[in-house]
């Protein structure tokens, strides 16, 4: 039904070995995670572990990684808290819906309007907000309750071993790339902690940290196989109102931060994703959590990038995540607990440096200003707000500065040819934003009895262009001046009303292009 294997250069050890790299990187950020959306470790966990396994047999992207994210869970947090967690498990499953019906109208071709300075500003703002989330295992939960900064001996301890992981992570691949240097980071760094009987904080000591006193004594990550159950909710409207709102945002937050995940590692391997099929997997695993209760998820721009970098290029990698992150839970929750956390972070800081576009700072100097301030805006709004309101913000403010930009490229040439007539050569696009430039053009009271706007070398994009063309064609009619309007397209001149009988139809060379118009089912 589908390659395990999927790129030339991947092959079944450095999938295997780089799944289990990122199955060890998926536990604390899905505990933490759960945490963030108001419910147990263990939904966090099964979310990562079916979205993982599904994303991965029937997604759009062999190697990218899916599990519980920031971005999701922080959308969750209001219903969680309002309604409780089976309305979640009813949103995530009309969440999924939604997600596949962009698959199957093939709306992820969509991806392809986020502009390139958007995409550097999400990729920096992306690692900022890492690092950012790293720094809160630099923290302790005083007496009081209180989160504190580390301080002394277990700070020293915490950046040596983080050093340390960072260290093997950049030595072991000069020496040898027959295992991920991730993998054996984080075996030494726990081997050494353990071996050694450092007071080093573990990923059990993080979990007991988010629960209450009372829980803390008895807090594991052991677990058992999610159970199949529909949602206790109402089905009424009612409940559909409740639920719909976090749906369609937790839609469209996960694709938004699946398919630029895709992009990026599509870059980073030289291969192409396919973003409907993206969208469809992504749509079934959210079904699926929901009915088998997780708190969904998207791709983890983290998870993803440690899986590339160690050498996981298909599928299994993905799916050998997910299967051992469930075998973590079913039979060696002890393991992984007593991972130290300073040997994640350090992974972390790693991924860090590679996803950040350190080459973005000189890209600065040679692009225009408006580059700048939208790479510059996408990466500030990624940090305070969100990556899918960050795309979104980036993606308008391009628009709006192409068209700005564009607003004075309409000119035109004037001549008088044999008979004395005027004619105006227009170059350039006849849109909303250069209708002004455009009317600007001419001067009817002063040219002589005949004009002729020639569109050879211009194009009428949308409605304004056509509504700027009637009105000056009335202005025309108006002085008593015959008008002829040439080379425009048929949709154009079905769409005109006053300016119609000045156009001269000349099939041969009249251009055939759409409009940006409700009247037309293509217009593009």
């Amino acid at each position: 039904m589908f390659n395990l294997i999927t790129q030339k250069d991947g092959n079944v050890k450095n999938d295997v070995l780089s799944g289990i790299t990122v199955a060890l990187a998926l536990v604390p950020e899905a505990v933490a995670f759960a945490f963030v959306a108001g419910v147990e470790p263990m939904v966090g966990l099964y979310a990562a572990f079916m979205m993982g396994l599904i994303t991965s047999a029937i997604g759009g992207r062999p190697g990218m990684i899916s599990g519980a994210t920031g971005a999701t869970a922080v959308v969750m947090v209001a219903l969680v808290a309002q309604h409780g967690i089976q309305y979640l498990f009813a949103a995530v499953v009309l969440c999924g819906i939604l997600q596949i019906l962009a698959g199957v109208f093939r709306l992820g071709k969509f991806i392809r309007l986020v502009p390139y300075p958007v995409m550097l500003g999400f990729v920096n703002g992306l690692a900022i907000v890492i690092f950012l989330a790293q720094l809160g295992q630099f923290k302790l939960i005083d007496n009081l309750g209180q989160h504190v900064w580390m301080q002394g001996e277990m700070l020293y301890l915490m950046l040596g071993l983080v050093a340390l992981t960072m260290a093997i992570i950049y030595i072991l691949p000069k020496i040898t790339t027959a295992v991920p240097a991730s993998l054996v980071a984080i075996v030494s760094v726990t081997l050494i902690v353990h071996g050694m009987d450092l007071e080093a904080r573990t990923v059990i000591d993080f979990v007991k940290d988010m629960l209450p006193v009372d829980q803390k004594a008895s807090a594991t990550l052991a677990g058992e196989l999610p159970t199949f159950s529909i949602p206790m909710v109402p089905m009424t409207l009612e409940t559909l109102y409740i639920v719909l709102p976090t749906a369609v945002i937790l839609c469209l937050v996960g694709l938004i931060e699946s398919l630029l995940t895709l992009s990026l590692i599509d870059d980073m391997t030289n291969t192409r994703g396919s973003g409907n099929k993206e969208c469809i997997g992504q749509g079934v695993a959210n079904s699926v959590n929901g009915f088998f209760g997780g708190m969904g998820g998207c791709a983890m721009i983290g998870q993803s990038m440690i899986n590339i970098n160690s050498g996981g290029r298909g599928r299994l990698s993905g799916i050998t995540a997910a299967i051992v992150l469930l075998g973590f839970i079913l039979f060696a929750a002890p393991l992984i607990e007593m991972i130290p956390l300073a040997a994640l972070v350090g992974v972390m800081f790693v991924v860090v440096i590679g996803t950040f576009e350190w080459a973005s700072f000189r890209i600065v100097r040679g692009i225009n200003k408006e580059d700048a301030f939208v790479l510059f805006l996408v990466t500030a709004v990624t940090v305070a707000a969100d990556l899918a309101i960050a795309v979104v913000v980036g993606v308008i403010v391009s628009a709006l500065v192409f068209a700005w930009k564009h607003a004075t490229h309409i000119a035109a040439k004037t001549h008088m040819d044999k008979d004395g007539w005027k004619v105006y050569e227009l170059d350039g696009p006849l849109f909303f934003g250069s209708v002004l430039h455009f009317k600007d053009l001419f001067n009817p009271e002063q040219d002589p009895e005949d004009v002729v706007i020639d569109f050879k070398d211009s194009r009428i994009w949308d409605s304004s262009g056509v509504d700027a063309l009637d009105g000056l064609a009335d202005k025309y009619e108006e002085a008593g001046k015959k008008l002829h309007i040439r080379h425009i397209s048929s949709e154009c001149r079905g769409l005109l009303r006053k300016a119609e009988k000045f156009v001269e139809i000349n099939v041969n060379e009249d251009p055939r292009y759409r409009i940006a118009t409700d009247q037309f089912d293509n217009a593009v």
